[in-house]
């Protein structure tokens, strides 16, 4: 039969993918040498060098499926050089735009080492030393933040997935029947959950991915500054008991998208007390702040949570992926996702029952994620952390009050590291309501140009119909000199850009 090998061919296996340990030391060691010049080089790089989506095409490639091999050598040694000449460095000083952090080189390494190990964080008997650096990461994590050390946990790929585990947790807990057994087709009473309008979007796909529907959200109101209106959501709860709703889930932000603004946990969650409704709070980017002596009473709150979502590579500066949930009862987890057939034969005899992670989330074959986490812990301390991310806080300060300095800038909101802010022109600064559309378009255009040029880098956010730039930092590398920079690079760009869009009297 054609494609058949001889027992010596099967017995002396030739296969090309593998590297000796002679190459793989020289590929690994020439791999090295040119990352550490693309990290030296980045402050004297564009934060993007912007091209289109053809362009990018072009340059990746449209060849069909290769029929024969390159040289690892030369294959890294381009790839290497195409990553570092088109893509965007959120590793880079001006990166202010979303809230993914620098990378730790440490993290880097950890990568390296986890791949070359290549667990299967599913099982214990898989991966037993990364099965326990895992839970010992989650044990630091929490308590870095303040959450109850006895919590269970998991490593997942970012927030939503990390909102998504503590919505199943919750699901599974505050519906009064076995909703993993019936689900919800022959229910006629409907679950409610609540979250306010400026929640991230995770919440619409929980909604509509884990059967309940994007019409059992409950969105209340937020203020000016993105906090959830406390009295509508608890006027909201009783009503929809009163016509026989399940209220079961409330979702908290503690550092909103847009603003980073933390919704006043406190009080929603004697709301959810009373109401026996779990507490999820979403924490993606703002629980770290919690860490801080000096964090709000409300970011203090997290300890009162059901279940926190965070990412360690929003503000641990871990590399992607790196997400968490804490579940204050570990029983939870299981309860909402062990199932436990013939061919799952991962208990071991002994006193102490193993972590077997497969029956806490929703992946079954798991990579190794926490090690990078786990190794920046070992590398600096938790003190270093509230440190840096201390100095983040103070760096987005910095940005607020040089932008109240200037009389083209206008400064909107500071929460936690973000700051929001817009260009407007000396002579519209007695605003008129038909000058809002205006300005809001010139922003826009102000914004697209920023990112183009690569000089700095933020992002957007709008805020009750108002169109604003969005610094945040999450950066090691960013410095005060940075920050001094951008009012002159936006008034730059924002004067230029008005001479050619001002509408002209007619």
């Amino acid at each position: 039969m054609s494609g058949e090998y001889s027992d010596e061919a099967l017995r002396n296996r030739n296969v090309s993918i593998d590297i000796s340990g002679e190459d793989f030391r020289k590929l690994g060691h020439a791999l090295v040498d040119d990352l550490a010049e693309f990290l030296e080089s980045l402050p004297n790089r564009k934060v993007v060098n912007s091209k289109s989506v053809k362009e990018v095409q072009a340059l990746v490639g449209n060849d069909s499926l290769p029929q024969g091999g390159t040289d690892p050598g030369t294959l890294l040694k381009d790839t290497t050089k195409l990553l570092a000449d088109y893509s965007l460095f959120n590793g880079h000083p001006g990166f202010m735009g979303y809230v993914t952090s620098s990378a730790a080189p440490i993290g880097m390494l950890g990568d390296f080492l986890a791949s070359a190990v290549n667990q299967n964080v599913g099982a214990w008997q898989l991966s037993p030393v990364a099965t326990e650096v895992e839970a010992q990461t989650i044990s630091w994590i929490a308590e870095l933040i303040g959450y109850p050390s006895t919590c269970g946990g998991l490593m997942v790929s970012g927030g939503n997935m990390a909102n998504f585990v503590g919505f199943l947790a919750g699901r599974k807990s505050r519906t009064p029947w076995d909703i993993r057994k019936e689900g919800i087709q022959k229910q006629t009473r409907q679950l409610r959950v609540y979250c306010s309008d400026a929640t991230h979007t995770w919440v619409h796909k929980a909604a509509d991915l884990f059967g309940l529907g994007t019409d059992a959200i409950r969105w209340i109101p937020s203020d000016l500054d993105q906090h959830m209106d406390v009295e509508k959501l608890e006027l909201q709860i009783e009503a929809d008991i009163k016509v026989g709703f399940i209220p079961i889930l409330v979702a908290a932000s503690a550092g909103t998208v847009a603003t980073g603004a933390v919704d006043h946990i406190n009080k929603i969650a004697d709301i959810c007390e009373a109401n026996d409704l779990w507490l999820h709070v979403d924490r993606a980017y703002g629980a770290m702040a919690a860490a801080l002596p000096e964090a709000s009473e409300d970011l203090k709150a997290i300890s009162r949570a059901d279940s926190v979502a965070l990412d360690p590579h929003k503000w641990l500066y871990a590399p992607l992926e790196a997400g968490t949930t804490l579940v204050k009862n570990p029983q939870d987890l299981s309860d909402a996702f062990a199932f436990n057939p013939d061919y799952y034969q991962f208990d071991l005899e002994g006193d102490q029952p193993p972590t077997n992670y497969f029956e806490l989330g929703l992946q079954n074959s798991r990579g190794f994620r926490a090690l990078k986490v786990w190794l920046g812990f070992k590398q600096v301390g938790g003190p270093a952390f509230v440190d840096m991310i201390r100095q983040d806080i103070q760096l987005a300060q910095a940005i607020k009050e040089v932008i109240d300095q200037s009389k083209e800038l206008e400064s909107f909101t500071r929460h936690l590291s973000i700051t929001t802010f817009r260009y407007v022109p000396n002579d519209l600064s007695d605003q008129k309501a038909e000058q809002l559309d205006y300005l809001n378009q010139l922003n826009e255009a102000l914004l697209t140009q920023l990112q183009k040029e690569g000089e700095a880098f933020v992002s957007n956010a709008v805020l009750h119909g108002t169109y604003v730039l969005r610094a945040c930092i999450v950066n090691f590398r960013t410095t005060l000199n940075e920050i001094e920079k951008l009012p002159e690079i936006v008034i730059r760009i924002g004067r230029s850009l008005d001479v050619d869009m001002r509408p002209q009297p007619s």
